[in-house]
């Protein structure tokens, strides 16, 4: 089991180790506080309620809860170049990949089984294999089954948007207030580049029309949701050549709209996963221009910059899965019984936390304040396992947390996959060559704990491994170094 599920002594402690911490009109709040690590902010209370909890919603969420998907909904109404769904597969991480499909019930019971053993579950979804409105049937049944057994979960769900407006009033009778739609075009000529056809009414579609009739029902579905109180987050995928400067229009398009956040992911391009983007040679973007896309983007609907496109039956925090501890051969035959004591200790545990961070934060921009306001923004590299802490070891990381400081604050950008440097406690000089690409552009990363060998290796790239700040807050560790740097050279320049 990995080492981000909480054990349950040390919740029943009531602390934590440091090394123990837990790995727009309806949003009504500004881009300062919605998907972001700054908490609650100018969100008004019962927006902040539904997020707080949810790692999708809410970036400081992600550091203490987890999500788990649950693969009931097998058929879609669309066809996406950049999609191929695969069954049976453990080795591929990405959006409509999945080891098993369950049956509504067999969801339950794996429901309370992950419940039983990670505390930090906050959240169910149900993200396809295909469409989870087009099966809806399917899928309203698993909420139902579900809340016999855990009452405290939220209900979110993901959708291309085709069958959306058939359904919102049942959403809200089944307490679903979360619903994230794909939207990667409002212009149906650029929508035509990207789906080949859609299905609808019982006719397939195909080129300019197909795609006009999926942006109408996208709309629709967003207004409708919007009118009904309940928050959208849009995923869009950013395709080099075909949609990337477009999706400035759908930032503004959705916030129009009212759309909660907009996420904008980068294309999974890989000819090995069988997608006609991907058999084309269609290149995915490079961080830099995912990073520029983005920033173009502040000041339009909140972006969310923490997404991992979760396979259709992830488990756990968000940079991990645990779903193949959890297949139904593992399962026990019968769901397992309900203990909210454990969680209810979780949740407590977690606002104490939240509470230490959110000072450790201030005293941080309070620091970086003190430092020059023309010294240069850096981007940095973090290991770190959850918590908002630099607590997880250089040679252990399948991914790295970006996070950007200067003056004004330390504020998470993103982050890159890559791929262990340790396997059997010795590096492995392959994979380090994955990780330096990963590092592109970025010229220090902070770890809790780093081996000689790849320190030095690190070093001969132009690379910085910093080891002084083992379990501290990311914030109060990256505002410490940038104001010691560049506070030293702001005094030798006044010296001067």
């Amino acid at each position: 089991m990995s080492s981000n599920v909480i054990s349950l002594s040390s919740i029943a402690r009531g602390r934590m180790a440091p090394a123990e911490a837990p790995a727009a009109p309806t949003g009504g709040c500004s881009s300062t506080s919605c998907g972001s690590d700054k908490g609650q902010g100018d969100m008004p209370a019962h927006i902040w309620d539904k997020v707080k909890d949810h790692p999708c919603y809410s970036e400081e969420a992600h550091h203490y809860f987890a999500r788990m998907h649950v693969a009931v909904a097998p058929a879609c109404n669309i066809q996406c170049n950049y999609c191929n769904r695969k069954y049976d597969c453990a080795n591929e991480s990405r959006p409509g990949v999945t080891s098993e499909k369950l049956s509504p019930e067999q969801a339950a019971r794996k429901v309370a089984a992950v419940a039983a053993r990670v505390p930090q579950l906050s959240v169910l979804g149900i993200a396809g294999p295909g469409d989870s409105m087009f099966d809806w049937r399917k899928t309203a049944a698993t909420f139902r089954e579900v809340s016999k057994l855990l009452p405290d979960l939220k209900y979110c769900i993901s959708t291309n948007g085709l069958a959306l407006p058939d359904h919102l009033d049942e959403l809200a009778e089944h307490n679903i207030d979360h619903v994230t739609i794909t939207i990667n075009m409002v212009d149906p000529e650029i929508g035509a580049l990207i789906y080949p056809w859609i299905y609808f009414k019982g006719k397939r579609y195909t080129g300019i029309e197909g795609a006009r009739i999926l942006h109408e029902r996208q709309m629709e579905g967003l207004e409708g949701l919007t009118s009904r109180g309940i928050l959208t987050k849009i995923n869009s995928v950013m395709i080099p050549g075909i949609n990337d400067q477009h999706l400035i229009e759908v930032n503004r398009e959705i916030k129009a709209r009212g759309a909660f956040l907009h996420n904008v992911m980068p294309l999974i391009s890989d000819a090995a996963h069988g997608t006609a983007f991907g058999l084309s040679g269609q290149r995915g973007p490079k961080p830099a221009e995912l990073k520029d896309l983005q920033d173009k983007l502040a000041g339009g609907a909140n972006l969310m910059r923490h997404c991992r496109q979760c396979r259709a039956d992830a488990v756990g925090m968000l940079g991990e899965d645990l779903s193949q501890d959890f297949t139904l051969d593992k399962l026990p035959e019968v769901a397992a019984v309900f203990d909210p004591e454990p969680r209810r200790l979780y949740r407590e545990v977690v606002e104490r936390e939240r509470a230490d961070r959110a000072k450790a934060v201030e005293g941080a921009e309070a620091e970086l304040a003190d430092t020059v306001a023309e010294a240069p923004a850096r981007l940095v590299a973090v290991c770190t396992k959850g918590g908002g802490r630099i607590n997880q070891h250089f040679g252990h990381a399948k991914e790295f947390q970006i996070f950007e400081v200067d003056a004004k604050g330390v504020r998470f950008s993103g982050h890159r996959k890559a791929d262990n440097y340790c396997v059997g406690g010795y590096g492995d000089d392959d994979k380090l060559d994955v990780v330096l690409a990963a590092l592109e552009g970025i010229d220090t990363v902070f770890v809790a704990k780093i081996g000689r060998c790849p320190k030095d290796d690190l070093k001969k790239a132009g690379i910085e491994a910093i080891d002084a700040y083992p379990f501290d807050y990311i914030e109060t560790a990256v505002a410490g170094w940038y104001a010691q740097r560049f506070g030293q050279v702001s005094e030798t320049a006044d010296i001067a």
